[in-house]
């Protein structure tokens, strides 16, 4: 029998989480990394750069979706929505690793903004998760369908040497359509288009400001 967690251990548990996600290169994968066996094509000093702050971006983008996990776990109302949103949001630490280690690669760094980010996010979150599950569930949903345009931008926009690092963003296209559609059939609500085009601005603020910073 599994030993229920005090709202001690679970404050523990959050704090152990923000570091990961905060502090760079402490987050750890549990899937291998998409790139592993694939090899670069020859690129230039500019296109590097310009793939760190895509990658930048991306990292950023999967800070952002942990805050976002984790607040809405921390107020969602039934245990199968929070055990749904604590897998989901496994599964995005694994990304936010792999962007980290990409950037390393392409000699970049993460963003200065990310508390921020994370802060504001968080707060996104949670007041999802007091508004409903389906509320909840959707926003899971709307954000995920906005990652997912993101991802393919970025893939277009990548130097055509830099196979690396399409082939984490392509893993992680997978994996965050996985997301839309469990939140989706576990009902969660259809938002709305001027609500989305919102969360699409949002996103823009996020990505040009990270792309430098």
């Amino acid at each position: 029998m599994s030993r229920q967690l005090s709202r001690t251990d679970n404050l523990i548990q959050q704090f152990d989480t923000i570091l990961r996600t905060l502090v760079p290169h402490a987050a750890s994968a549990s899937r291998a990394n998409p790139a592993v066996g694939t090899q670069d094509a020859e690129m230039t000093d500019a296109e590097r750069r310009h793939a760190a702050g895509l990658m930048r971006i991306n990292h950023t983008g999967e800070v952002c979706a942990q805050a976002l996990y984790q607040g809405q776990g921390a107020t969602a109302k039934l245990h199968e929505t929070r055990a749904q949103m604590e897998q989901a949001a496994s599964e995005e630490i694994d990304h936010l690793a792999w962007c980290d280690e990409r950037l390393r690669e392409l000699d970049g760094r993460t963003s200065y903004l990310n508390p921020a980010f994370y802060a504001a996010s968080f707060g996104m979150g949670a007041l999802a998760g007091k508004l409903g599950d389906n509320i909840s569930l959707g926003f899971v949903a709307a954000t995920e369908e906005q990652v997912g345009r993101h991802l393919d931008d970025h893939m277009h926009k990548l130097p055509m040497g830099d196979r690396r690092s399409r082939a984490v963003l392509e893993q992680m296209r997978t994996d965050e359509a996985h997301h839309e559609r469990w939140a989706l059939e576990a009902g969660g609500a259809r938002f709305p288009m001027p609500v989305k085009l919102g969360m699409r601005l949002m996103s823009r603020v996020m990505t040009k400001s990270v792309y430098q910073l």
